[in-house]
């Protein structure tokens, strides 16, 4: 006897797209907020000027040619696509059916082009630059989101991932200014990384005390820890334990000269391929590995994974061992690539929007990387607009990561649920 899912039905008899049994608003009143302030801005406080996106670098195979957009007809443009998305999506949802991701991206997408458009009338914005810079601001956050996937994945609330971004960060410019090296540093903030995950796993796991406090006593402690050591040992002695070591950038022959994504992708450090090492592995052992399979066991049903032999709390203790490893080579981002020398807070709160990409993600490695490059973008809105003298306050932009992860725990883009068991400590029975 067959059985049918709470929340979806069979498909409608004239599409192959399942129908659910249930609808949410959200989406499409998402769009509809996004439409009028794309009404508001592009039309009724329409710009004059035209913005030109530079595609091409000195050094590409092809020299692509600048493309010019009038802020005043772009705009017009966009505010048609967006209001054509948002009718479609209140036509899905109201047939029960619904939006497929590739909508939403569209309508992030033509959302974006129309707001450099008007923000940028009558400068230039290089594009390959701007999709640089976010991605270095994106690197760590992308670290950090695999470490919490894995970890919640398992059925622990990782909040400490700030803590092992810091704790990384200062171990890495401290041992490579030590022995002279950037590899034997990066080594030191995966030990650094799996040593305040120990103090995660210990108090949640073992003791089974709360696991949100923990990891929030774990930010401070760390925080002040790293402090105090950069006040007394490192700033005192920069010139021998705080030189900033870092990784030299390395081109991909062929492939660094692909127009826009070239030097976006393949002009990078050490650590930032291993970022990309670092999401396919998760990936595939997540979804495609027995260690995948009884990581998930015990994140969704640790009792049933326990009957059928799997030791839960060993599981999950190793598991969140690995998570912080992960989250200790975005620490090491900071100081062996993008900076050099630790300051302190340097990471200035990276790991909380690394665990919203983690939510904003829907638990999936593929998609939290995704979302942590909307944030790395987002952030490095501010220096791309701000160095051809826009009128968009900084303030503001330093807002958008956080409005998008508002958006996000608010469910606009989706229901996220996470692992049933994440959060919860187990006691055998």
């Amino acid at each position: 006897m067959s059985t049918l899912s709470p929340t979806a039905a069979p498909a409608s008899p004239l599409s192959d797209r399942p129908v659910e049994t249930t609808r949410s608003w959200k989406l499409p009143i998402g769009y509809g907020v996004f439409t009028l302030l794309a009404v508001v801005f592009f039309v009724l406080l329409s710009r004059a000027g035209t913005t030109t996106f530079r595609l091409a670098n000195a050094g590409d195979f092809i020299a692509l040619p600048n493309v010019p957009l009038s802020a005043a007809p772009t705009g017009y443009v966009v505010v048609v696509l967006l209001a054509i998305a948002t009718v479609y999506a209140v036509v899905e949802v109201r047939a029960y059916r619904h939006v497929p991701l590739w909508v939403t991206s569209v309508f992030a997408i033509v959302f974006v082009v129309g707001f450099l458009t008007w923000a940028a009338a009558g400068a230039t914005i290089p594009l390959p630059g701007l999709l640089v810079g976010a991605l270095g601001l994106s690197v760590p956050l992308v670290f950090g989101a695999l470490g919490g996937v894995i970890s919640e994945r398992v059925g622990v609330v990782n909040i400490a991932i700030e803590g092992q971004f810091l704790a990384g960060a200062f171990t890495s410019a401290l041992i490579a200014s030590i022995t002279g090296s950037a590899w034997v540093g990066l080594v030191g903030a995966l030990v650094a990384g799996v040593l305040v995950s120990f103090i995660l796993a210990a108090f949640s796991i073992k003791y089974l005390v709360d696991q949100v406090i923990v990891g929030v006593v774990i930010n401070a402690l760390i925080s002040g820890l790293t402090g105090f050591l950069y006040s007394q040992v490192l700033s005192p002695n920069e010139t021998t334990l705080n030189i900033g070591i870092r990784f030299p950038k390395f081109e991909i022959p062929l492939l660094h000269q692909i127009p826009v994504i070239g030097p976006v992708f393949f002009e990078q450090s050490v650590i930032v391929y291993l970022a990309y090492v670092a999401v396919a592995v998760v990936t595939f052992g997540l979804f495609k590995t027995r260690w995948g399979l009884r990581l998930r066991a015990v994140g969704e049903h640790p009792q049933a994974a326990d009957t059928v032999g799997i030791n839960v709390t060993s599981t999950r203790f190793w598991n969140v061992s690995l998570a912080g490893a992960i989250a200790g080579l975005g620490g090491a981002y900071f100081t062996l690539d993008a900076v050099g020398p630790f300051t302190k807070d340097m990471t200035a709160g990276a790991g909380y929007i690394a665990l919203a990409a983690v939510i904003f993600g829907r638990w999936d490695p593929i998609k939290a990387t995704l979302a942590a490059l909307l944030f790395g973008f987002a952030s490095n809105l501010q220096n791309t607009l701000g160095a051809i003298d826009s009128p968009v306050p900084s303030e503001f932009l330093l807002m958008l990561p956080y409005v998008v992860t508002i958006f996000a725990v608010a469910g606009l883009v989706g229901q996220s649920r996470g692992p049933a068991a994440s959060g919860k400590p187990y006691i055998k029975s």
